[in-house]
């Protein structure tokens, strides 16, 4: 594989992880009255489909080829 590919794989990949990680911590939806905070909801669907996306380039970025 050509090295620049596996460069922008990498980077891209570490992006993907961070944001996944990012969106995951994060609170989506917050609904509060006062001091009273009623309601919290958090989907990480999309956060661990972000997540396992970077892992996957990342390790094809580290894939060796032929050469």
């Amino acid at each position: 594989m050509n090295k620049a590919i596996k460069t922008i794989l990498l980077v891209a990949g570490i992006i993907l992880l961070g944001y996944g990680i990012y969106t995951m911590i994060q609170p989506e939806a917050q609904v509060s009255i006062g001091d009273l905070d009623l309601v919290t909801t958090q989907d990480n669907t999309n956060s661990y489909i972000t997540i396992a996306l970077g892992i996957v380039a990342i390790a094809i970025s580290l894939v060796k080829g032929k050469s």
